[in-house]
């Protein structure tokens, strides 16, 4: 048990997370944190868990030591210790070339681009690394797309493991560096810094004020408070918008920022389904538009997405509002005042997101961003509208468009109701256009107002369809109780309620056959011979739905039946191999 690397993960956002080095209890150091080197200060536990050397021997070994106590059982006496060859490759621009010392393999992995195009070794199934260093990473961040690249393959291949950069972290991009996956960093920087006269803060490097210093302790100061800073916005969502501030310092920075954005955004089971009613996805830069939130919205809207069955005929085109849910909002009320229908269609157009169904509007993200609100839209903005507008009405074949945005809409081929005319879109004169245009289209198309329970019921419907894969298993359920806690009855039985904090279904241990049958949620399958008590742990799992979402309700089977409901609480990159619990156990057949 010696060189056991006892962790768990905090928390966590995409692929930035925070873990506990230790009893996973009570940790005694955490991540991100400072290797150490020759020559650095002694900096507390908490934010330098490990200290390494490296030989200078052909070839050379890399020594790591975990500075706590981290191995199982006990906490309290073995520290890991671990010491590898990291031979010598060529650098990143001959990677077709494979040549030079193959690097050693053990729970201390040193992995270069070279050997991840060559090593076959590395998609040995059985090699579990605990900490990947990725050794050439200076010289990969100065070529386009390759350190990203680098660091997706490395954190879907080996998720259990921490990854080290050597050389290239800093108080400056060390939130960039923890967004896109790294968990371990160096102050070598900081050592450049101090040779260089130069003070290097979480904006960047710039000459010492009069009463400054630049020695080394200084510079590790600025280190920990940026340590500080990114494990807080890791735990409360906001590390993405915290990368990208801190990447207008450098170009190269911005770079590698979009570069990984481009290709997160393909990735399977990175996302989240459902968050607290409180996280706030920050839409405030232009770099919003590309993210792979905003990306999979606009994949769902214009090629899963169906309008419910009763609102087919006529679209509501409305401006969205500051407050979420729309509704609720003072100019979404005197929209409704002067619809007075519920037999039309209600969508809205919004940046980043283009568009969003009033049947959606309580989901993630659509009830949870956050966005400027200036009047202004840019070529970008329109264009996904226009998109996402045009795939909406080709699916779902309205009749007409009532438009109160104030966007042209001659793009389309449908009968087009302008209600604004130039005006405000709660101007008196507008609303009341709006009014006249319902009733008259109420009456061209002769449709009908919704019980406010068969509404909820459609809405419900729609929601099923994004969350759990299909709405089959809302068949002859009805709608009971009141606002904010619905609950979804069948034959008397209560399958779910509708839960306002994560704005989701939390469903009952009714529903766990209904769901199975219809083959609603994603599947987790456990080893035959394991007992299942608690929660899901790493350990239990034999297979999984790679496109698991953090969020996710999923039906947990065991020898081909489904034996419960748990909800995950790590995407599906991780489920490969990432210690701690993956999902926590929700309901469970007796």
């Amino acid at each position: 048990m010696a060189d056991v690397l006892g962790r768990t993960v905090l928390s966590r956002h995409r692929y930035a997370r925070v873990w506990g080095l230790g009893d996973r209890k009570q940790p005694s150091s955490q991540t991100p944190g400072v290797v150490l080197l020759e020559g650095d200060p002694s900096l507390p536990l908490n934010y330098a868990p490990f200290e390494s050397t490296t030989t200078a021997t052909l070839p050379a070994t890399l020594d790591l030591h975990a500075r706590g106590p981290f191995s199982p059982p006990h906490f309290t006496e073995i520290q890991p210790h671990y010491s590898v060859s990291i031979g010598h490759v060529l650098p990143p621009s001959l990677e077709d070339a494979n040549a030079g010392e193959p690097q050693g393999t053990s729970e201390l992995l040193p992995v270069s681009w070279q050997r991840m195009h060559h090593d076959a070794s590395l998609i040995d199934a059985t090699l579990s690394p605990e900490i990947v260093v990725l050794t050439d990473a200076i010289q990969l961040a100065s070529q386009p797309g390759k350190l990203p690249s680098a660091i997706i393959a490395l954190k879907h291949r080996f998720p259990g493991a921490l990854l080290w950069a050597p050389g290239l972290g800093g108080p400056d991009n060390l939130a960039a560096l923890v967004h896109m996956g790294v968990d371990l960093v160096d102050l070598a920087r900081c050592h450049q810094a101090v040779a260089l006269g130069m003070v290097l803060t979480q904006n960047g490097p710039r000459p010492p004020l009069a009463h400054e210093d630049t020695n080394l302790e200084t510079q590790a100061y600025h280190m920990m408070k940026a340590i500080d800073e990114v494990r807080s916005s890791v735990i409360n969502g906001s590390i993405q918008t915290l990368a990208v501030r801190s990447s207008l310092s450098s170009p190269r920075l911005v770079e590698h920022l979009r570069k990984h954005q481009a290709q997160s955004s393909v990735q399977p089971g990175l996302l989240s389904s459902h968050v607290d009613a409180s996280d706030v996805l920050e839409c405030f830069s232009p770099h919003m538009l590309d993210d792979p939130v905003v990306i999979d919205w606009e994949r769902f809207i214009t090629e899963a997405y169906t309008p419910p069955n009763p609102v087919r005929e006529v679209m509501i085109f409305l401006p969205c509002s500051a407050r979420k849910p729309y509704r609720l909002s003072k100019s979404h009320t005197q929209f409704l005042r002067a619809i007075q229908s519920t037999g039309c269609h209600e969508v809205m157009m919004t940046s980043p997101l283009g568009l969003v169904p009033r049947d959606l509007e309580d989901v993630w993200p659509a009830a949870n961003y956050d966005v400027p609100v200036t009047g202004d839209w840019s070529k970008d903005e329109l264009d996904r509208v226009r998109r996402m507008l045009s795939a909406l009405v080709k699916k779902g074949g309205y009749k007409r468009i009532i438009n109160h945005t104030g966007m042209e809409l001659d793009f389309l081929d449908i009968d087009v109701v302008d209600t604004r005319n130039g005006d405000g879109a709660t101007h008196h004169d507008a609303l009341q256009r709006l009014t006249s245009a319902v009733k008259d289209a109420v009456q061209m198309f002769e449709l009908r107002n919704q019980k406010n329970s068969y509404r909820l019921l459609e809405h419900f419907k729609s929601i099923a369809r994004k969350t759990t894969g299909t709405d089959a298993w809302l068949e002859g359920v009805k709608v009971k109780g009141k606002l904010p806690r619905w609950k979804l009855e069948k034959d008397g039985v209560q399958l779910a309620v509708w839960s306002i904090d994560r704005n989701g279904f939390s469903f009952s241990r009714a529903s766990i056959d209904v769901l199975h049958e219809h083959g609603a949620l994603k599947e987790v399958h456990l080893h035959s011979d394991v007992k299942w008590k608690g929660d899901v742990f790493f350990q239990h799992v034999s297979s999984f739905d790679a496109e698991i979402r953090s969020g996710d309700d999923v039906r947990v089977l065991q020898n081909g039946e489904c034996i419960g409901l748990a909800r995950s609480l790590a995407p599906g990159w991780e489920w490969s191999g990432t210690p701690g619990m993956l999902a926590k156990a929700h309901q469970r057949k007796k």
